[in-house]
């Protein structure tokens, strides 16, 4: 019996070799002419980037963790986690609630002041169980720490407004920060939160992609490139996938790939149905990737909620992840813009990117000049994050059920059409190959 694995990103070749290790006949069909997905990377100018965005291996599922270490032996280096917040010119300690000492004195009594006011409400039952994503950000933070930094950086990520959106996936997410460390963060004691990626891992050569290869390596011989499936039709019992000039017949098929690219190849869908797919929303990434003489800050990524340094909501530096991500006596940043059709950044051409993205590096004193940038390119990714607006969970169950009825398991970021990490696309791996009959 053969399987047809749909897609070749992270979750694609997971599939496909645990799949194998287990005795199966799997064929994985990939559009683009390299595999990898959203953890592709490349090397320009001496410098290595990941053009789906920054990558870093940490995480909470032991598990998963383990696969991802064991993939990679001895390709690993680990750097310990240095994440700031630039706020109001100031670089504040990461996560927010834990750096409340490093804010305006104004802003630190608004914080506390607030988040206080907001337990005590909590333990008297005074709220009521919040109906969108605004709301459960100020019920878990306070007023304070939602306007001053929650609710703006969201609003930038997201491209879409926190109170239409809904609640259903932030638990476990964005942990809820305890008492003790706030109160002690306001004071100037040191506290640390979200601890699980404290101390984090990344190839030492090869960028995340090389994370992907390394899973992949056993079954790279059954890794069909440029193959973007155009229609899979039901014959005989089994799935014809066909690219439009070669079909490959399969008993089973396993997508990964976006159910936006999924329903267009299926015959006989229901209005109801790709309506409901219309509706699912999502955002697209732009990931301006430079190159730079000299140094760079000691962080490991900052995030930017406000508007007016620039659009990018978030930068990283790639050369400090690793010693090999760029030449010697050079540092490298990466700031990811999350996009959808029509706003501002799509309408931007890569040069206005670039120099947009250098200007408002330049404001936070990450960039000297102009003439710091020895290299400066632009990647865009059509499918980065899942948006949760109100109507998301009746409309990807519409979707789901019917992929159901048509045989077709979804697994992955964009066939499950949920934001997950990379750990949780390898857990939805391992616990779909356990239930795999």
């Amino acid at each position: 019996m053969k399987t047809a694995i749909l897609g070749g990103g992270l979750t694609g070749v997971t599939l496909a070799r645990l799949l194998r290790e287990r005795g199966e006949d799997v064929v994985v069909l990939e559009a683009e002419p390299e595999y990898g997905g959203l953890c592709r990377s490349k090397t320009i100018d001496g410098f290595t980037f990941d053009t789906g965005g920054s990558h870093i291996i940490f995480s909470r599922d032991a598990g998963a963790l383990a696969f991802m270490k064991e993939a990679l032996g001895q390709n690993r280096t680990e750097r310990h986690r240095n994440t700031k917040i630039f706020y109001k010119g100031k670089y504040v300690k990461y996560p927010f609630e834990n750096g409340l000492a490093d804010l305006p004195k104004d802003d630190l009594f608004l914080c506390i002041n607030e988040f206080v006011k907001t337990l005590i409400k909590a333990e008297k039952g005074e709220l009521s169980a919040p109906r969108n994503f605004r709301e459960w950000i100020v019920h878990t933070f306070g007023e304070g720490i939602a306007d001053c930094y929650m609710v703006p950086y969201n609003r930038k990520i997201w491209k879409f407004p926190p109170e239409e959106m809904s609640t259903h996936w932030v638990d476990g997410r964005i942990p809820r920060p305890p008492v003790e460390d706030v109160i002690k963060a306001a004071v100037g004691i040191e506290t640390e939160g979200y601890t699980h990626q404290a101390v984090f891992s990344y190839p030492e050569v090869g960028g995340i992609e090389a994370l992907v290869r390394a899973i992949a390596a056993p079954v790279e011989d059954i890794i069909r490139t440029d193959f973007a499936v155009r229609s899979v039709r039901e014959e005989d019992g089994a799935f014809v996938i066909s690219d439009g000039t070669e079909e490959v017949r399969a008993e089973r098929c396993i997508s990964t790939i976006p159910l936006q690219a999924l329903l267009p190849c299926l015959e006989g869908v229901p209005e109801t149905v790709a309506e409901a797919c219309r509706a699912l929303k999502y955002n697209s990434v732009a990931c301006i990737c430079l190159g730079l003489k000299g140094g760079i800050p000691p962080y490991s990524w900052v995030y930017v909620p406000q508007e007016e340094i620039g659009l990018f909501n978030r930068i990283s530096f790639p050369s400090g992840y690793s010693d090999g991500n760029a030449p010697d006596g050079c540092g490298s940043v990466l700031a990811e813009i999350t996009y959808r059709d029509g706003d501002e950044a799509a309408l931007m051409d890569d040069e206005a990117l670039i120099d947009h993205t250098v200007e408002g590096l330049m404001k936070m004193g990450v960039v000297a000049s102009r003439d710091q940038v020895v290299s400066a390119s632009v990647d865009r990714q059509k499918f980065a994050y899942v948006i949760y607006d109100l109507a998301y969970q009746e409309n990807v169950r519409t979707v789901r059920d019917y992929c159901k009825t048509r045989g077709i398991d979804l697994v992955g970021r964009f066939a499950e059409f949920e934001y997950i990490n990379m750990d949780a696309c390898i857990r939805h791996v391992i616990d779909f190959v356990k239930e795999y009959p």
